[in-house]
């Protein structure tokens, strides 16, 4: 209740006595007094408290004016000081504003000459102790008569008073005021007198209030189920405020899960959706009450906290959600094997084993866990991702707890694995119970307590915690003792406590000892008995009767009650009477007279304080109830719109007893409601009542003969208030205007203006937006007086609604119809955060960087870019950068150096520009590789059947700067590699050529049956006849893409420009847009299968290498709308292998297994049906290549190899073999095929040697090099014509010089 509300209740229950008592009366009568010149005087006027604000003094008829030398004291009485012969005249106090002015009677005061005989000092008036409230002013009286006139000074706290201060002033002769109270004005005042022959000191003790102020407020907070909580609540005030927190309305009652913590904040524990809703943390004290409410929501578990929180309503609860793109994959199943490892009184360890689905790397955990049987979780997180255990603190000993396990990756948390009840073991090690508890009442309000050192427990008593309580109360504080006694104090008086003590060790709390009960001593009452009121029963008789005090301020048990009274209303000398009753019968009074009452309770220990001086008057005769009264001398009404005023005078013939007064009322008739009142009652209000009613009203007396006759009148209540005018036209045409990105114009028309729409009264707009959000429902608004208006401070790339009314004197429109604008994005305002690095298991030279979007994205963020440095004190430029296109939030980086520290930083962008960066985070990447990486950095051994070839493909370490290898060892390598391999083809010709000259007859024989068996192809003598070869390049997928860059390119990946040098060699233009031309198509199979792989381009200046590539040949119509997927042959197919390896250095890291295979071609059966078409050009046969997306199976895979011709097509012939028939080869396509060359046959490969660009490094086409033995029986079974042998011998011839001729050059 504030302070207002107090105000206008304690006035209201006053105005309710003085109905119930009468017309005020006067406690004293101001005596006729003489004053000298130049002196001071006060005449006084005795009223209750409550009516001192509405005395005034009138001198000779006409009211005194108050001003720095004639004063009013708070008791109402006058004081004039450096008196005048203006001064004299006749002075009476009277009390206006409560009814009729009610007059004391006349005091004349004289103002004589001064006559210069010394009087004594005499206090008329001093000061009194004072409560006040800050901020309010007080008058501390000190009114001194004398001769000589005395000097009044002032100390507070023992210092003299500054009366020059603009606070405080010296008025009425001697009496201090104080305005503008502050906290510090609080303290002993002393009045100090001096008339040069005596002195004369008073002091008095002023207490200032402070209403209770907030120094922290609780805060609206964002939450999940299982979470603790604290509100936070700090508040100041003098006498210091009591806090009590409440919920939604309800009281909270402190418990297990609801805390107060440092005096004043509520703490909640294991969060459960019904603590969702407003909290209120209330303070009070005797100068007032504030009051701050906070509000809980509980979000769901996979719903991430804001790491802002804006201020909150049911509305607004909407507004966290999770991103489904973000949340769109799937979550782990449930963590396995969950145990508890470590079981201990208070603590228990938790263990538990990876899920079986996983799907991710950086798991994290959730450990939820409750009393058992009850519904109420708490939960504890593990420190970092992928541990797999934790500890629970701080439990009860021999208690039951419940656990369960949550996994959670990107995505969000999994299943929960199965509960687990385990009980904590029982406490053995605490302190036992402190023996011989004594506690005994040493006062009203204190006991003294004593104990003894427990006997059992291991360890040193820590402290011992005693717990206390109030008979009747369920809530129990506590305190914290060191040694083995303890006094405490500032309880209640004569009120019943109980007292336990708790003995700590380093093991926790101990077991407690057996309630103690003592009652503090009892104590005189500490408030006066309530009610009292006195009854005038005759001319000689005042019956008396009052109530027992408030129950909390017995302090003991009651012996009896002292009731005093006097005659008069000055002092004199009492009458006490003691009793046992609540009433008293005072008489042998004399009539007429003015008598005046007090009671006081009474214990054994003595008489508590008394009520306030009561007056009554006894009858001048007394009067006559043989019959009724007559009717009331008058009676006035005053209507108003729900009430009417009644007033009225008692019968003329005042000698008929009155005991009250019956009022009755209604609508037409005065029967309908009734109200009896005190015969002192002389005005009622009647409420409740109807406005534009027409009542009639009566009054009559009554004694107990019966009722008198009634007095009637009636009265017309005063209509409500005119209704509201009709609304005004709501604004049309509302339009949003989209300014900026945080700025939007509003426009609108009036249609109740004219054509012009000139606005010439006093009308005004009022514009309110929000976020175009359902559940948001809170308006901003502002006023303007023109058509339109500028919002400023919105959110970037926000959608916003807009609406508008008008406002013309007491009219309104309502809303008009909405207008909608969405803000421009902007640059984001927040870096990306929770960035982290976790290196790849198996390969510490390549990491993966994760991180979350920025919390102010301002736009759709279409990137990232990655900083990485091994200095972090480094420019900005002379980071390591890696582009991200998109809104992946992770990225693989390759290629670091061991036992390396490097420190990585993020750049988010939209379609506005960058964003800030985040803070650089620090990783180490491990000092040593796996054992199967070592062996391959050290070498690959080849065995027979199985090539292997070290890779060094797209996305290999010799990719990376900083990675270096020998380009002149790998041209010598693949010099010896092709050499060998030309050997081997012509060692295997030179025997085919032995066999056939064996004997011609079996020759022939054998060639007649290999054809008829096995149907191959007969060679013809001219050159025009001849397949060229087929080099296949086998892998497990096979991708064929267009060279030409698609208009809307992959946005996964991202292109790195190559710089040249002067040292690259010069070739034509088909080579230097290569190194793009298999980026991107790196990036489309990329794109199509959910991978991105690293490309990285060398910045060494090596020259080029030689790479065989492979170009399986189709149709170039449609290469922009089809993808081609072919299912090669498996290795048992194969009929000529070429083993090509160039040997690992130091340098080179291996990624991937190596592999490679050439395939000859293959019989045209099973492929589809070809179209003819004209032989391709170079330039043609540049646009189409085809590329081997790598991945990580576990068998060996061959490397990616490029197939792209650089000069005029040189080929050569070899004899063609025959695939087995049972098992033919698979080959598929979506689009007809067309050969390079116009042959007879289809499906027809060539293979060309090229030189690439320094955009990539060296790749060799490994080709398996032992063919089965069956094919090798078939090859040389096979005879040749000696012309055919000839034109087989000229192509090896012109395949030498072409390999000299790449080789050397």
């Amino acid at each position: 209740m504030s302070r207002l509300e107090s105000l206008t209740l304690m006035l209201a229950t006053e105005v309710l006595h003085w109905q119930v008592s009468g017309l005020p009366r006067f406690l004293s009568q101001p005596e006729g007094v003489s004053v000298r010149m130049g002196g001071t005087e006060m005449l006084s006027c005795e009223v209750t408290e409550e009516l001192v604000p509405f005395t005034r003094w009138e001198r000779d008829g006409r009211a005194v004016e108050l001003d720095g030398r004639v004063i009013q004291l708070p008791s109402g009485a006058l004081v004039i000081s450096n008196a005048s012969q203006t001064d004299s005249g006749l002075y009476r106090c009277t009390i206006d504003g409560l009814g009729p002015p009610k007059n004391t009677e006349e005091a004349e005061l004289q103002v004589s000459a001064d006559s210069g005989v010394e009087e004594k000092l005499e206090t008329l008036q001093g000061p009194v102790a004072v409560a006040k409230v800050v901020g309010e002013s007080v008058l501390l009286p000190c009114v001194m008569k004398g001769y000589p006139v005395p000097v009044i000074r002032w100390t507070f706290n023992d210092r003299p008073i500054d009366e020059g201060h603009e606070r405080f002033a010296v008025i009425g002769g001697g009496s201090l005021q104080i305005v503008n109270l502050t906290e510090e004005d609080a303290g002993i005042y002393v009045c100090q007198a001096d008339s040069g022959n005596m002195t004369s000191e008073i002091q008095a003790e002023l207490t200032v209030h402070v209403p209770p102020r907030f120094l922290t407020r609780p805060s609206n907070t964002y939450a999940q189920e299982s979470m603790d909580i604290i509100f936070e609540c700090d508040v100041t005030g003098s006498p210091p405020p009591t806090v009590k927190w409440m919920k939604d309305g309800d009281t909270v009652i402190p418990s297990d899960y609801f805390r107060i913590v440092k005096q004043h904040n509520l703490q909640v524990l294991g969060l459960v959706k019904s603590d969702e809703g407003f909290y209120q943390c209330l303070a009070e004290n005797d100068a007032g009450n504030v009051q701050a409410s906070a509000q809980l929501i509980i979000l769901a578990l996979d719903v991430a906290l804001p790491s802002t929180v804006p201020s909150l309503t049911d509305a607004t609860t909407d507004h966290v959600a999770s991103s489904p793109a973000e949340r769109s994959g799937p979550t782990p199943s449930a963590p396995r094997d969950v145990v508890a490892s470590l079981v201990s009184t208070r603590f228990i360890k938790l263990t538990w084993r990876l899920p079986a689905e996983p799907h991710g790397e950086n798991i994290t955990y959730s450990v939820f866990y409750s009393l058992d049987g009850t519904n109420r979780e708490r939960v504890e997180n593990t420190s970092g991702p992928g541990e797999m255990q934790v500890t629970i603190q701080n439990l009860v000993p021999d208690t039951k707890y419940t656990f369960r396990v949550v996994a959670s990756n990107a995505n969000g948390q999994g299943e929960s694995s199965a509960p687990l009840t385990v009980a904590t073991q029982l406490e053995v090690q605490v302190p036992g119970p402190a023996p011989n508890l004594q506690v005994v009442s040493v006062g009203a309000t204190s006991v003294a307590l004593s104990w003894e050192r427990p006997a059992t427990g291991n360890g040193d008593i820590q402290t011992y915690k005693l717990f206390y309580s109030e008979k009747g109360q369920d809530s129990e504080q506590d305190m914290d003792v060191t040694g083995l006694s303890y006094t405490m104090t500032g309880l209640k008086k004569f009120t019943e406590y109980s007292f336990r003590v708790v003995a700590y060790n380093k093991h926790g709390p101990g077991v407690s000892t057996e309630d103690v009960t003592v009652r503090t001593l009892s104590d005189v009452p500490s408030a006066p008995p309530q009610n009292l009121t006195l009854e005038v029963l005759n001319s000689t008789s005042i019956m008396v009767r009052w109530q027992p005090p408030p129950l909390g301020t017995l302090n003991g048990e009651l012996t009896g009650y002292k009731l005093r009274y006097r005659k008069g209303l000055r002092r004199a000398d009492a009458i006490e009477i003691s009793t046992s009753q609540l009433f008293q019968l005072i008489d042998g009074l004399e009539k007429g007279k003015v008598y005046t009452v007090r009671v006081s309770a009474t214990t054994v220990n003595g008489t508590g304080p008394t009520t306030e001086w009561i007056a009554a008057e006894t009858f001048e005769n007394d009067l006559d109830e043989s019959q009724v009264p007559g009717v009331p001398s008058s009676l006035h009404v005053r209507p108003l719109v729900n009430r009417i005023v009644v007033t009225w005078t008692p019968p003329e013939n005042q000698d008929i007893l009155v005991r009250g007064y019956k009022i009755g009322y209604g609508i037409g008739s005065p029967h309908a409601h009734t109200v009896t009142l005190d015969y002192k009652q002389r005005f009622y209000s009647i409420d409740n009542l109807d406005p534009s009613s027409h009542y009639v009203i009566t009054l009559k007396a009554y004694n107990n003969m019966g009722e008198g006759i009634p007095i009637y009148n009636s009265a017309t209540t005063r209509p409500q208030s005119a209704p509201d005018p009709t609304p005004m036209l709501p604004p049309v045409g509302v339009q949003a205007t989209v300014l900026s990105h945080d700025t939007v114009k509003v426009s609108w028309a009036d249609n109740s203006l004219a054509k012009n729409q000139k606005i010439t009264d006093s009308r005004y707009y009022t514009i309110r937006w929000k976020t175009n959000i359902p559940a948001n429902t809170k308006f901003k608004t502002a006023n303007t007086t023109s058509l339109f208006h500028t919002v400023t401070a919105l959110k970037p790339n926000t959608l916003y609604e807009f609406s508008v009314m008008v406002t013309k004197s007491r009219r309104s429109s309502t809303w008009s119809m909405t207008a909608h604008g969405t803000t421009f994005e902007s640059i984001p305002g927040s870096a990306p955060k929770d960035v982290t690095v976790i290196s790849k298991e198996g390969n510490p030279r390549i990491i993966n960087i994760n991180w979350q979007p920025p919390t102010e994205a301002n736009g759709k963020i279409t990137g990232y870019i990655i900083y990485y440095s091994t200095d972090v004190n480094a420019e900005v430029h002379d980071w390591v950068v890696e582009p991200v296109v998109g809104n992946r939030l992770t990225h693989q980086i390759q290629g670091l150096t061991l036992d390396t520290a490097y420190y990585f930083k993020i750049q988010a962008r939209n379609s506005k520009g960058m964003g800030p960066m985040s803070d650089a985070v620090q990783f180490r990447t491990p000092k040593a590789e796996p054992s199967d990486k070592m062996s391959s950095d050290q070498g690959l051994q080849v065995k027979p059947g199985h090539p292997t070839l070290p890779e060094h493909g797209i996305g290999s370490n010799m990719d990376k700067p900083g990675i270096t290898g020998s380009q002149e060892n790998h041209i010598l390598v693949i010099v010896v590699i092709v050499s060998v391999g030309v050997f081997t083809i012509i060692a295997v010709v030179v025997g085919a050529v032995l066999c056939t000259r064996r004997s011609n007859s079996h020759q022939k024989k054998k060639r007649a049956a290999c054809k008829s068996s096995t149907g191959s192809h007969k060679y013809k003598s001219s050159s025009k006849d001849l397949k060229p070869p087929d080099l296949w390049i086998h892998h497990e997928r096979l991708e064929l893409k267009p060279m030409d860059k698609s208009p809307d390119p992959n946005p996964v990946m991202t292109e790195t420009p190559i710089p040249r040098t002067a040292q690259d060699p010069v070739v034509e233009p088909a080579h230097q847009r290569r190194g793009h031309e298999v980026e991107e198509s790196v990036s489309t199979m990329a794109g199509r299968r959910g991978v991105r792989p690293k490309m990285m381009m060398p910045f060494d200046s090596q020259p080029p290498q030689p790479v065989i590539s492979a170009h399986p040949i189709h149709s170039l119509d449609h290469l922009h709308h089809h993808h081609h997927h072919y299912h090669l042959p498996p290795r048992g197919y194969l009929h000529h292998q070429i083993s090509l390896r160039a040997p690992a250095t130091p340098n080179t890291y291996l990624d991937r297994a190596p592999s490679a295979e050439s395939v000859r071609n293959q019989p045209p059966a099973p492929e589809p049906p070809v179209a003819p078409s004209q032989p391709l050009t170079t330039a043609e046969l540049q646009k189409t290549e085809a590329v081997i997306e790598e991945e990580e199976p576990p068998s060996i895979n061959p490397p990616t190899a490029h197939v792209r011709p650089t000069h005029p097509l040189k080929s050569f012939a070899v004899p063609a073999v025959t695939v087995s028939a049972h098992n033919p080869p698979t080959y598929e396509t979506a689009l007809p095929s067309t050969p390079l060359l116009a042959q007879p046959a289809s499906g027809v490969k060539t293979a060309s040697i090229g030189t690439l660009n320094r955009a990539r490094a060296p790749m060799a086409v490994t080709v398996p090099s032992a063919p089965d033995q069956s094919e090798t029986s078939k090859m040389l079974d096979m005879t040749y014509e000696t012309d055919e042998l000839s034109e087989e011998m000229a192509h090896l011839e012109g395949l030498m010089k072409d390999l000299n001729a790449i080789t050397t050059g």
